[in-house]
């Protein structure tokens, strides 16, 4: 799996007018589609020479006639295979790349699966035309989709749209809206539900609504339809809208409300469904909008509600479900 290396560079000369300041601090103005931090882990990495002589601290004061090289490791060095995997591809151009995901794909590599990724499918797409604030294993990537939540996803394709998008998500400009189906009635057309989350402490793989510490989570949905005859054994199509973006978050503020999503196997209640076979759990990206990173324009991207669900609701709406 690994990738011969190759590298990108930068040539920068120091002249005599130009003020005396940091290495990472002059780089950041010269490569301004990097992030500090990059620059600082490059520097931190060897990648950064003067007079062929490597630099490893990042305070170090530039002098007129320093002739600095930066090496930058291009996106799909390291161990990462780049896979052709078919995409959805909803807009494209040189900074961003929106995807409808689909179920059952994990977005980037880690333990057991480094090839079948989003991240691989990406790799043969694009090529080096991804960020590289993620890492070697998470080039382009933003944010995520749990492996089984399919839907709307931006990639940003270099620094400058990574780091517009990131202050985006963190100042909680981005608009995401979710689909879910949920087992049980909610009592309101409309509502939030709100509880900090933090890892479960009896079993750390999972979040949980904690009654202190954690992270402030807020999830708002409205109905969209009720399904079923009884409100304790039917169901409820929903829309979510994501204030915070918590790990797990709609999932786990539904399940512990009592409604969680049909087919979640973490935090969920199963159930069997005659005829119908659930290889996924029923939440579905259909809504993101975000300020265009270069263009300064709001942009919003809409997915198909998946045939699965359709098919869903059709059968529960027949009363086809038992316990199990």
């Amino acid at each position: 799996m690994n990738a011969k290396e190759t590298k990108e560079q930068k040539k920068l000369s120091v002249t005599k007018n130009m003020p005396e300041e940091r290495i990472d601090q002059f780089l950041a103005k010269k490569i301004p589609d990097f992030s500090r931090s990059r620059l600082q882990k490059l520097i931190k990495g060897k990648q950064v020479l003067i007079k062929n002589k490597s630099i490893t601290n990042a305070s170090y004061k530039i002098k007129p006639g320093d002739f600095i090289v930066v090496n930058i490791p291009k996106a799909s060095e390291g161990k990462l295979k780049a896979s052709k995997i078919a995409l959805e591809i909803l807009y494209e151009d040189q900074d961003i790349i929106v995807i409808n995901k689909p179920a059952g794909l994990v977005v980037h590599p880690g333990a057991g699966n480094w090839e079948n990724t989003l991240v691989n499918a990406l790799l043969a797409h694009c090529g080096n035309n991804l960020s590289g604030i993620g890492g070697v294993r998470r080039p382009g990537i933003v944010h995520r989709l749990d492996k089984e939540t399919s839907g709307a996803l931006i990639v940003a394709k270099n620094d400058y749209a990574h780091i517009n998008l990131s202050k985006q998500f963190s100042d909680r400009k981005i608009m995401r809206s979710y689909q879910a189906i949920v087992w049980g009635w909610l009592g309101k057309n409309q509502g939030t539900f709100k509880g900090n989350l933090g890892r479960n402490p009896k079993n750390r793989k999972k979040m949980t609504v904690l009654s202190s510490g954690g992270k402030h989570a807020v999830t708002h949905y409205k109905m969209v339809k009720r399904i079923g005859n009884t409100r304790t054994e039917g169901a409820s199509f929903i829309e979510c809208r994501l204030e915070t973006g918590r790990t797990h978050q709609i999932r786990v503020h539904l399940s512990h409300n009592g409604f969680p999503i049909i087919g979640d196997k973490i935090y969920g209640k199963q159930r069997k469904i005659s005829d119908l076979t659930l290889n996924r759990h029923m939440l579905h990206a259909n809504k993101l909008g975000f300020v265009h990173p270069r263009k300064n324009k709001f942009l919003t991207y809409r997915t198909k509600t998946p045939a699965i669900f359709n098919s869903l609701i059709d059968k529960l709406s027949s009363g086809s479900s038992d316990k199990y």
